[in-house]
């Protein structure tokens, strides 16, 4: 068994996942989620500002992205920096924290973006014979 999968027990890490009422769960679907994943991996390019995020983050709306930061924010993923210039300018980028997740799981998005033509074949498999 190689260390990913070993069980946290076996780790003696004091928070597990799997448990229902463990506090990384909601951390885990932060980060996973369609807009955490998406806005990590933005910020990984380096810091943006609101609409910059927004553009670049095709698809989310401005409500999503603002609960996405805030969400990632609390979680110590993200910083954000209000500057008190005239307009206000808020900037955000990722703390260290968020700079390790967000490598790991570009590491998962590439994976995913060079497998896409066996994904895709998979699913025009599956659709070929009624999705069962």
């Amino acid at each position: 068994m190689n260390r990913i999968d070993e069980c946290p027990a076996a780790r003696n890490l004091p928070y597990d996942v799997f448990a229902k009422e463990c506090p990384s769960r909601g951390t885990l679907e932060h980060i996973t989620g369609r807009w955490g994943a998406l806005v990590l991996g933005a910020l990984s390019e380096g810091s943006l500002r609101f609409n910059e995020l927004r553009r670049r983050v095709a698809g989310v709306s401005e409500k999503m992205l603002s609960q996405t930061l805030h969400a990632l924010e609390r979680d110590g993923l993200v910083l954000r920096e209000a500057q008190t210039t005239n307009p206000p300018r808020v900037d955000y980028e990722l703390t260290p924290l968020g700079r390790e997740v967000a490598g790991r799981l570009l590491g998962l998005i590439h994976f995913l973006e060079g497998s896409m033509d066996d994904v895709l074949a998979a699913r025009r498999r599956y659709d070929a014979r009624g999705g069962r």
